[in-house]
């Protein structure tokens, strides 16, 4: 019952309370250093160094820092002031230009962040930095809604196009922003002659358009994003808790039948929650708000004690106190309606909640919450040591996902508390694209699988459960062909990507064509997107930094050994077990 106690003082912290979260780029005496909201990167747990960092504030201003990085032939990323990418996309390497190493520059968009409704023409333009919820807010000001936004709204307009962030929708031009975007700014290195850098503005329909709308910060930097508005309309949602017995057999038709329809699984409870979310009429009674109980602001204290528990129990192998927190979770979120309230600041009354567009689409308020006192803060804020885990994300084709739900079931009844370390989080969230235009988006309608999971804070320490997860996630994305979502996910998801997008080679060429001389390049990009093999040391499947094929890439100290996966049995996975010959 703790768990269930920490989530319902959550759901009454002060959020007036709170600590924004920290920058994420630092600057000191020894140089700057870029660090993700988490504190950790998915390849590695290191800061990146950088030579220098710009702070445009126009577009003249980005054109100006690509230019300086364009004739110094320095490697070049943008990245925003919120920086929740989990691989280190944003990183341009380099280090900080000592030592021998090459030069880097950084321009953070954190100042560059207008946003500009035309109702007439129903669209919004927004600076790359610009935060979601103000692009939100403006449009609804305008009697305008944003039709699809991702669930977090704790991401820059750039960052969220870039790196195809998604809500949930089969319907009209589907659940991802980039597939609302009608028009977009790059700034593209360029030669002397140009004044090393210049502006491509780009359309729908425009040859290079579907290259830009996911382009991974490997183009250039997206610089100014037009949005296709609708109007403001109104949406009623319900959850509904079901037993999971049919959930491979009936997602699609919810999906189907609910325009912004998500699921979410707990699989060592048997249960699925079917989100029940459509337009309601714009006099319909209610001005609710969705206040996603993981995305508000957290008792500092609270995220620290949710830690602790999960901690002792990985280090007593408590597998039994797992799934006794998972079950508390789940009971304190269907108390108070998973963070649904019928007006801000009012506490959850029942279903249905209805509300405007901009307050039901996203949320995420420890994003915005003032500097007042440190009391509360995002859960996941590194300042605090709260929580960490990993975080996984799979897009799978419809016929796919049915046959990956029942493998994980057969998992699941070989094991069933073996299940739990991912519902004391979000289970496995399920949700909903459309096939998209762009080249790295999702070629056909797809379901989208998100999973997180306890990470250890030592790196080299072993988990419990974790042969479980890592064969889900090998399941996922080598048995059922399931692709990364680009933001998210651990190195071993990356493996094969090329092969998995048919518009790769034309996202190369255009690549090829904007940035000839690979100053957007990256280490992350010369290792995923170039294909690179990683090698394997001792512990490496650890973290999540390769796939086992010897005990010594596992933790034979600690008796965790390489074996075969229990369903995938061409999966390996570090399980543990207390001799070698088990």
């Amino acid at each position: 019952m703790a768990a269930f106690l920490l989530l319902v003082l959550c759901s009454l912290a002060p959020g007036a309370l709170s600590v924004p979260p920290r920058p994420p780029v630092r600057c000191g005496d020894a140089g700057c250093v870029l660090s993700n909201a988490y504190g950790a990167w998915s390849s590695d747990r290191a800061d990146c160094p950088v030579s220098a960092v710009a702070y445009p504030a126009s577009e003249r201003d980005v054109v100006a820092a690509v230019a300086r990085a364009s004739a110094g032939g320095m490697r070049v990323k943008a990245v925003s002031g919120f920086a929740h990418t989990i691989p280190k996309l944003a990183c341009p390497g380099g280090g900080g230009g000592g030592n021998g190493s090459a030069a880097s520059l950084l321009i953070s968009t954190a100042r560059y962040a207008g946003v500009e409704v035309d109702a007439a023409a129903r669209t919004v333009t927004a600076d790359a930095g610009a935060p979601l919820r103000a692009v939100i807010d403006a449009a609804e000001a305008s009697g305008l809604s944003l039709p699809a936004s991702p669930y977090w709204e704790g991401v820059s307009v750039g960052g969220a196009v870039s790196t195809g962030s998604h809500g949930s929708s089969w319907w009209g031009r589907g659940g991802a922003l980039h597939d609302h975007v009608v028009g977009l700014s790059l700034v593209v290195p360029a030669g002397a002659a140009d004044g090393w850098a210049k502006v491509v503005p780009l359309a729908r329909g425009d040859a290079l358009f579907p290259a830009a709308l996911v382009s991974l910060g490997l183009l250039g930097v997206i610089s100014k994003v037009t949005l296709a508005l609708e109007p403001r309309f109104k949406r009623s949602v319900t959850y509904d808790y079901r037993d999971d017995s049919t959930f491979q057999d009936d997602f699609a038709d919810h999906a189907a039948r609910h325009e912004f329809a998500d699921i979410a699984w707990y699989p060592s409870q048997h249960q699925a929650v079917y989100r029940l979310d459509d337009r309601a009429p714009l006099n319909a009674t209610g001005d609710g708000v969705n206040d996603f109980i993981g995305f508000r602001s957290t008792l500092i204290a609270v995220s620290q004690g949710v830690r602790a528990l999960e901690t002792a129990l990985e280090g007593s192998r408590n597998v039994k106190g797992k799934c006794a927190m998972a079950a508390a979770e789940i009971a304190a979120k269907r108390l108070i309606g998973n963070g649904l309230r019928r007006k801000a600041g009012q506490l959850f009354t029942g279903y249905p909640v209805v509300g405007f567009q901009g307050q039901m689409q996203t949320s995420g308020s420890c994003a915005r919450s003032p500097a007042s006192s440190p009391l509360t803060a995002c859960a996941w804020d590194p300042r605090f040591k709260g929580l960490f885990f990993y975080e996984s994300t799979a897009i799978f084709s419809p016929a796919r996902f049915r046959s990956f739900v029942l493998d994980v079931k057969r998992l699941r009844d070989l094991s069933p508390d073996s299940m739990c370390g991912v519902d004391v989080y979000n289970g496995l969230l399920v949700r909903f694209v459309r096939r998209s235009e762009a080249w790295l988006g999702q070629p056909e309608d797809s379901v989208v699988v998100d999973f997180n999971y306890y990470r250890a804070a030592d790196p080299s320490a072993a988990r419990l459960s974790q042969d479980v997860w890592e064969e889900v996630e090998q399941m996922a994305f080598v048995k059922h062909g399931a692709r990364p979502h680009w933001a998210k996910n651990r190195m071993v998801a990356f493996r094969g990507v090329q092969g998995k997008y048919p518009g790769w080679a034309r996202f190369a060429a255009a690549k090829r064509q904007l940035d000839p001389r690979g100053l957007f390049d990256s280490p992350w990009s010369d290792d995923v997107v170039g294909g690179k093999e990683l090698g394997k040391e001792d512990g490496c499947a650890l973290d999540g930094g390769c796939v086992c094929s010897e005990d010594r890439h596992c933790s034979p100290e600690q008796g965790y050994y390489c074996r075969t996966g229990l369903v995938f049995t061409e999966a390996r996975v570090c399980r543990y077990s207390a001799s070698q010959l088990v």
